[in-house]
């Protein structure tokens, strides 16, 4: 195994690579590397698994790849590569997961659908065109396919409704044209659907009411017209799940027509009762949680609207057994992420909760000291922005912690996907919510929590897109009357206070640093280690240079694209303030940055003033 993921490696991979024959795992992944992937990793035959995703190679995919028999893992995702994927792909009959997204492929081989171990497909985000044969070989292990954000065009071929044990499917964002296929309501194992965002026309197949599995369904912005299915899954959707199309009918609460054909008094009251029971229930529900957290925090009424009530709840605890099949053994299909002691996976327990399974590896030297940090942590901080702790599961083979599952990813995700979408108001809001998580950590309680790691990966977001600071792995408590303290820590490259490094003092300022490089990132779009940097200027120097007269060249361009006329003058006001509160949070003298208090005020005020100018 050689893994050299995220170091800042920059340059080439050696053609030389290639001698190294025994070698089983090959980690490159999350550095600064370019050029065109050689050739002559072909040769290393022995290869098991590759990761060569977060770089910026460029040019197509070797063909010599093919020849890697035991390849069982392909991960080049978030690069520049382009052209084809070879047709030999075929050839690697072990392989198991493809992840090529982010890239500019423009076309998929009909041969890539005769991989039989093919669990994982994700070509999302290219410039896929063309489109896919009608008659691709049906898998029977092939569990996600996420297709969207391309160009493909032409129907959705009937022969998907063959792929016995696909869970996720998502072809949004292309061309598709044509009917849904009603074999579609085979895919009884499916869970997630999207096919938002197409050319869809005709009518949406009652056969997918069999799909009992299903968490989430959108056929928005089509051409689809019809009733739509009233019966499960259906019932559970909203009526963003249907916006934007031609002619649909259905149920007034998804806003759209009522159904065309009549309906006797008394099924439409059986139908009525399906909506309204469920409703009334979750009201009641609702009331009793309130009462319960009025009850147990009677005493503490200032703090009772930072408390997350999905935290305070009792929760039973669960076995290891349970974690396993919540999450189909730890399989690779849903791993959510890897930090610095171990990876983070999706699960679904055996009561339909989503949840979010933190597994630490403890092959590694200070795993458990990671673990009990942050079940310290955890235990005794609850805060709706931070990403609340369920339970933990600890036995001499496992350590685990199982925590909230934010259904929208990362604010790096966010920030560096193709598809950015977050408005000046949104950053402003998620920024906001991650100072209340600092001020509460620093100040809410007896003894301040440094977070040490703070950096847009650790920052996600729930489904309604409220932030939830996570990952406390590296933290330190201080003790009473303490304002640092020494130790030896771990916090990412780019983000960490300059003290951290040269004396080691970790304190509430070294938070702020972090929050700071944030505040500047999230506005600019650019992070701290781009190769743009270098030791003769960094992420903060390059900000302060540009202001305030050059201020629309270094903010993210797609702010500036959403802003016009008087609007864009209130933006660039708004932008000016912003980052030159992003340069108090980051001077190189502790005592020097803003004190998260004054940055949660200055950051309010930048927000209000925003809102009342766009009322006006």
């Amino acid at each position: 195994m050689l893994s050299f993921s995220e170091n800042q490696l920059i340059g080439t991979i050696p053609k030389e690579i290639g001698s190294l024959r025994n070698l089983t795992v090959l980690s490159l992944a999350a550095n600064n590397l370019n050029g065109n992937i050689p050739s002559t990793l072909g040769e290393i035959k022995s290869l098991q698994r590759l990761y060569l995703g977060g770089n910026t190679f460029h040019g197509s995919i070797p063909i010599e790849i093919c020849l890697l028999s035991n390849l069982g893992d392909l991960y080049a995702e978030q690069n520049k590569l382009s052209g084809s994927i070879p047709s030999c792909i075929e050839n690697l009959r072990g392989l198991q997961v493809i992840k090529l997204h982010h890239n500019k492929l423009t076309f998929i081989p009909s041969s890539l659908w005769n991989l039989e171990t093919l669990r994982l497909l994700d070509l999302s985000f290219n410039s896929l065109g063309g489109s896919l044969d009608p008659n691709i070989r049906p898998s029977r292990v092939l569990e996600i396919v996420d297709l969207s954000w391309n160009q493909i065009s032409g129907s959705i071929p009937r022969v998907i409704g063959s792929f016995q044990s696909l869970t996720s499917l998502n072809l949004s964002r292309n061309l598709f044209s044509g009917p849904i296929p009603n074999t579609m309501g085979n895919l009884i194992t499916l869970d997630f659907l999207d096919l938002s965002h197409n050319n869809l026309s005709g009518q949406i197949p009652k056969s997918l009411e069999a799909l009992s599995h299903i968490q989430y369904m959108n056929f928005s912005c089509n051409k689809l017209a019809g009733e739509i299915p009233n019966e499960r899954p259906f019932m559970k959707l909203t009526s963003r799940s249907f916006m934007e199309n031609e002619a649909l009918c259905g149920n007034p609460i998804l806003k759209v027509p009522p159904w065309a054909r009549n309906s006797s008094k008394k099924s439409m009251i059986k139908i009525n009762l399906r909506y309204i029971l469920p409703v009334i229930a979750l009201m009641l529900i609702f009331s009793i949680g309130v009462y319960v957290v009025k009850r147990v925090h009677a005493n503490n009424v200032e703090s009772q609207n930072l408390i997350d009530l999905y935290a305070t709840t009792e929760h039973r605890m669960i076995s290891y057994l349970e974690l396993l099949r919540a999450t189909s053994d730890f399989c690779e299909t849903n791993l959510l992420g890897v930090g610095s002691y171990g990876s983070v996976y999706k699960g679904v327990l055996s009561d339909g909760t989503i949840v979010a399974v933190k597994v630490l590896n403890l092959q590694l030297e200070g795993a458990f000291r990671s673990f009990d940090v942050e079940c310290k942590v955890l235990r005794t901080t609850r805060h709706r922005n931070l990403v609340g702790v369920i339970t933990t599961c600890s036995n001499p083979q496992l350590r685990a912690l199982v925590l909230q599952y934010m259904s929208n990813g990362s604010l790096e995700m966010w920030l560096y996907s193709h598809n950015s979408c977050l408005n000046l108001l949104q950053r402003i809001g998620i920024m906001i919510d991650v100072a209340l998580a600092l001020e509460y950590l620093h100040y809410g309680q007896l003894e301040p929590v440094v977070h040490c790691d703070l950096k847009p990966s650790n920052v996600l977001l729930d489904e309604d897109m409220v932030a939830h600071v996570a990952d406390f792995g590296i933290a330190k408590i201080l003790a009473e009357n303490k304002t640092a303290i020494q130790t030896r820590t771990l916090s990412t490259i780019g983000y960490i206070a300059p003290e951290y490094g040269s004396e080691g003092r970790v304190s509430t300022n070294g938070d702020i640093y972090s929050y700071g490089m944030m505040l500047l990132e999230a506005f600019t779009r650019k992070k701290p280690t781009d190769e743009m940097f270098s030791a003769e200027i960094n992420l903060r120097q390059w900000v302060s240079a540009s202001l305030p007269n050059k201020i629309t060249e270094i903010v993210d361009g797609g702010l500036l694209r959403m802003q016009n006329g008087s609007d864009m003058v209130t933006s660039q006001s708004t932008l000016l303030a912003i980052l030159e509160l992003g340069l108090e949070c980051t001077s190189d003298i502790p005592v020097e940055r803003s004190d998260i208090k004054k940055v949660l005020v200055k950051l309010n005020k930048i927000k209000k003033q925003l809102l009342h100018i766009q009322s006006i």
